[in-house]
């Protein structure tokens, strides 16, 4: 009998940095992303939103307190990139996207935004927040999202919103 072949696998640092460079080429092809200054930090599949604290998000100086605006906005690119990360990390896992290509420009299509509902809880202080996302319906062409933001203490949130989203078709990837 043939002793059989065996493949190694691939090490765990060359698939993190796989796994990375698919994060960053997905988040950083959005300028509205980059012009808040929101990144991720990525643990296996789940994501970690942070939207570092600039004086340009403050709305109220006399407060002061992160601005509304930026605040909702940070919460719907947390809901979308984990839509979008949990959507594709299958064909991540599998080979069928290439981060390689990814960061050269082809990008799949990310989820649109068909409505959104933010509650805000408390002021955001001048300071970092952070966000995860909850995927709470996901279909071939509709998904709802839940994501929640919070500051120094993640049982006290300062927003919350449930977003809706339209999902990219087969057909819709680049």
């Amino acid at each position: 009998m043939k002793p059989r072949k065996s493949s190694a696998p691939e090490p765990v640092q060359v698939i993190k940095q796989r796994r990375d460079a698919a994060l960053t080429a997905l988040v950083s092809a959005s300028p509205y992303v980059r012009f808040l200054g929101v990144r991720f930090d990525r643990r296996g599949d789940e994501l970690t939103a942070i939207l570092p604290y600039d004086d340009m998000l403050i709305g109220n100086p006399g407060l002061p307190a992160l601005h509304g605006g930026a605040t909702a906005a940070f919460l719907e690119v947390t809901a979308m990139m984990g839509l979008a990360w949990s959507h594709y990390w299958p064909d991540l896992e599998a080979g069928r996207l290439d981060p390689q290509e990814m960061a050269a420009g082809k990008l799949p299509r990310l989820p649109k935004t068909i409505g959104m509902t933010v509650d805000y809880l408390r002021s955001g202080l001048p300071r970092d927040a952070y966000a995860r996302a909850e995927i709470t319906r996901s279909g071939r062409r509709y998904a709802s999202v839940r994501a929640e933001a919070w500051q120094d203490n993640v049982s006290r949130p300062i927003a919350h919103v449930t977003a809706h989203f339209r999902m990219p078709s087969g057909d819709d990837r680049s």
